[in-house]
């Protein structure tokens, strides 16, 4: 099911437009010997759309001013345009001379007419001269026709026509075969197969300048839907939807019934794919003709919108946004700039650069990007003896720039820093886990990474004049590794006062040995305990519960005998990491569903955390041991519901959505009635609720993980979804998902969910329940179970639902309709079924 389609008012529209002055003529068809010039409008016969001359502007309360400088937001130039009639924020949705346009001081001598050879055309009037502007530049289809015989109509659709003779009514050119940025209903989007040509939409440049952009959305012959971009690395594909012509033809219905399951787009448009002999493309319809909606390409991010006028807040309202992030696409805020991702704007320069165009940031053209305040003390004759007097600054908390150079022999952060001073193209370098990475010329693609997990690892040095830190000179001569340390200093003192935040904002400071605070559920403020007494506690770590990758839990005692278990972290690095991470989700929030943070012990290097003890354990002992006690299946199912709801709470009620990133059975504890808790949040990641931020640090666990983790596409709380779908299939086979089989001839790997969606779609969905449970099992849930499960693991998390969904649909509040199949699964039963055949 499909991301929640949110509303959020449009500040940032595309372009608004001065509108023409009082119309002199209204055509509804321009005839041969009829010109429209400026003020004239060629209206369609609904009189929602018309065409005519527009001057691009936007207005200051209509964006967000960055700079103080009073910009001139009217562009000085006019262009042939379609545009709404009847919205009072003109919003143009077609543009005829994007890359031709009309200086200001030849207005009054432009034309739109139809010219001798049939072409419509917009000319310029100079004395006895005519020179074409732009033309539709057609040859007849019928043979040499008189000029008398061609007409112009703007259809109800938007869509401007030239129009053969009356006899032939043959449609010699459309707009719709050559948009702008805008896809409106009933338009395409796709190629046709007699002559290879593409209807592909390319952004426009700015808000002002509807010129050729960055970015284009095409349907590829493959029929893969793409959007790429133009200028920096025209390969780059940043979104594919629909490469198999199969599964294509299956995505449309349910993207119909997906549109329609929420109640802001319920009733609003309908999907259609369409792929013949001689064409190939898709289309959408609006099934109520009073709306006003159009996807559009974003001038900035490359990302698709769509957007809907809403009568009421007269203002345009997007519903849709893809990609999520508009830091996406390759280099969006040009060289020397940091991306953040989740507030606009987003882009900002790198200390000490300033922006290069303020008038282009102005109107979200930031591909200029930024420059240096000062320039570089940088000479060919740089040596031992000749040392520049240039300086590093970091950046910390970023995704750093593709394609580094890796110097080998600079095996500290002082040798790398040196080795990049000794080149005088080296603009930053950046030093860990030993490898030393160094980035020449411009800095392009930096990401900001607010990730709860990020540490002084992902730090950017960039390379910067002596006088632009002035306060950094005395220091010069210290070594380079006192930043790492006062890092070091400084995110262990963040780190303490934001568990102190923590603990003030609930008013409950408690510390240990209190046995007041082990009372009735709700007095749970966080303690700070001591080392050695955690080490009492637990009688010196001496009974092991379990063990991971970020460290080992140990079962515990407190004074007032309160049983705890107590998670010993690694050392530095991932262990740090993951102290925060737990820390920071656990220590604000609190769920029946979500296991419970006692307290913590931060001493020296020491970090470890203190939660309520879990008397049963993991799920995953329950479920794949085979001395364990077998669940019934009333017990797995309300598992599988508490889980749903401990996640839900997770992604839309808590003040940011965090995302878990690792459920899986091992992470999912059982208390004494068998009652489940979601543990481990040290992969957790906060993100703003637009879910915007990209995550880009790998996280989870393989047989877990969503496909996107390895797309590179934005991570939404989808991960999650996806991840509980796979625990579902596990909680109603009682198995892993993937296991290997035995046979006699040889051993193979038998992946469980392309038995489920087969036997489901087979109406045999009995066979897939444990057999443990010897066919004592509610039928009914365990069908609504397996529709879930298989919703959940969809290749695309568009089609994936929301963990509220998940949680009421598993509790039948809601009803489910029949999977598909996903494209991964359908790869793998291909496979399949093409080697036992040979």
């Amino acid at each position: 099911m499909m991301t929640p389609l949110y509303t959020s008012l449009l500040v940032l529209f595309l372009y608004m437009n001065n509108a023409p002055s009082s119309c002199a003529f209204n055509f509804y068809t321009l005839m041969a010997g009829q010109t429209l010039g400026t003020g004239d409008k060629l209206l369609s016969r609904n009189g929602k759309f018309a065409l005519g001359f527009l001057q691009p502007s936007i207005s200051k309360s209509g964006i967000n001013i960055t700079s103080s400088q009073t910009l001139n937001t009217t562009s000085p130039n006019w262009y042939l345009g379609i545009w709404f009639n009847k919205i009072p924020v003109l919003a143009t949705v077609w543009v005829a001379n994007r890359e031709e346009p009309i200086p200001s001081h030849d207005l009054k001598l432009t034309r739109l007419k139809i010219s001798g050879d049939g072409n419509l055309a917009i000319v310029n009037l100079t004395g006895t001269t005519e020179s074409v502007i732009w033309s539709t530049h057609i040859a007849n289809r019928t043979g040499k026709t008189s000029m008398n015989t061609t007409r112009v109509v703007l259809l109800n659709t938007g869509n401007l026509a030239l129009i053969g003779s009356p006899s032939s009514n043959v449609t010699l050119w459309q707009s719709f075969d050559y948009p702008t940025d805008v896809l409106l209903p009933n338009a395409k989007i796709g190629w046709s197969k007699v002559t290879g040509s593409q209807i592909q939409y390319i952004s426009r440049k700015n808000l002002i300048d509807p010129g050729l952009g960055s970015y284009c959305t095409a349907l590829e012959i493959n029929g893969a839907l793409v959007h790429k971009g133009r200028r920096n690395n025209p390969t780059d594909v940043y979104w594919s939807w629909g490469s198999v012509k199969s599964s294509t033809r299956e995505l449309i219905p349910l993207f119909n019934s997906l549109i329609d399951m929420n109640p802001e787009t319920k009733g609003l448009i309908g999907l259609g794919y369409v792929d013949n002999s001689e064409e190939e493309y898709y289309t959408y319809r609006l099934h109520n003709e009073s709306y006003n909606l159009f996807f559009l390409q974003d001038t900035f991010g490359g990302q698709i919108k769509l957007i809907v006028w809403s009568q009421a807040q007269q203002s345009w309202q997007t519903m849709y946004t893809h990609p999520a992030s508009p830091c996406t696409a390759y280099a969006t805020c040009g060289p020397y700039t940091v991306c953040n991702g989740v507030s606009y704007p987003f882009c900002e320069c790198m200390q000490s650069f300033s922006q290069k165009s303020p008038q282009d940031w102005e109107l979200d053209d930031t591909t200029g990007g930024c420059i240096r305040d000062n320039p570089l003390d940088c000479s060919s004759k740089i040596n031992i003896t000749n040392k520049s007097t240039d300086i590093f600054h970091p950046i910390a908390r970023v995704i750093l720039p593709y394609n580094p150079d890796i110097i080998e022999e600079a095996t500290t952060q002082r040798k790398c820093a040196e080795a990049c001073l000794s080149y005088c193209s080296c603009t930053a370098y950046s030093y860990n886990n030993s490898v030393c990475s160094v980035w020449h010329g411009e800095l392009l693609h930096v990401k900001r990474n607010d990730d709860i997990e990020s540490t002084s690892e992902d730090v950017l040095y960039i390379r910067l004049a002596a006088k632009d830190l002035p306060s950094l000179r005395n220091n010069k001569k210290k070594p380079i590794t006192g930043i790492g340390i006062a890092a070091i200093v400084v995110s262990c003192g963040l780190l303490i006062m934001m568990v102190l935040l923590i603990i003030i904002s609930r008013n409950k400071i408690k510390w240990f040995g209190a046995s007041s605070i082990y009372g009735t559920q709700g007095r749970s403020g966080i303690i700070t305990f001591k080392y050695t007494d955690l080490v009492h506690a637990t009688k010196k770590f001496s009974e092991q519960l379990g063990a991971g990758g970020f460290g080992t839990v140990f079962k515990g005692v407190l004074s007032d005998l309160t049983t705890i278990a107590v998670k010993r972290l690694n050392g530095a690095g991932h262990g740090e990491k993951q102290f925060r991470a737990e820390v920071s989700s656990l220590g604000l929030i609190q769920h029946i569903n979500l296991v419970k943070l006692i307290g913590f012990c931060c001493e020296g290097d020491k970090r470890l955390l203190v939660y309520e003890h879990m008397v049963n354990g993991s799920l995953d002992a329950h479920l794949f041991e085979s001395k364990a006690t077998v669940l019934n299946w009333s017990t797995r199912y309300q598992i599988a519901v508490g889980v749903a709801r401990g996640l839900s709470y997770l992604h839309q009620s808590c003040h940011k959505c965090i995302i878990h990133c690792d459920i899986k059975p091992e992470n999912i504890l059982l208390d004494a009635s068998f009652f489940p808790k979601i543990a481990d949040f040290g992969m957790a990641a906060a993100v703003g609720r637009d879910f915007s931020r990209v995550l880009t640090t790998f996280r989870g666990t393989i047989g877990y993980l969503a496909p996107e983790w390895l797309s590179g596409v934005a991570i939404t709380p989808k991960v999650d979804v996806y991840s509980f779908g796979m625990v579902l299939l596990e909680i109603i086979s009682g198995r892993r998902n993937s296991s290997e089989a035995k046979s006699a001839s040889s051993n193979h790997f038998d992946f469980f969910p392309v038995q489920a969606i087969r036997n489901l779609h087979e109406g045999e969905v009995r066979s897939l329940i444990d057999p443990h449970l010897q066919g004592n099992f509610d039928l009914e849930e365990a069908e609504r179970a397996c529709k879930v499960a298989l919703w959940c693991i969809q290749d695309d998390d568009l089609d994936r639902p929301t963990m509220g969904e998940v949680a009421r649909v598993l509790d039948g509040q809601q009803m489910v309709a029949m999977p598909p199949m996903p494209r991964l699964l359908a790869t793998i039963i291909k496979s399949s079924d093409d080697a036992a055949s040979v």
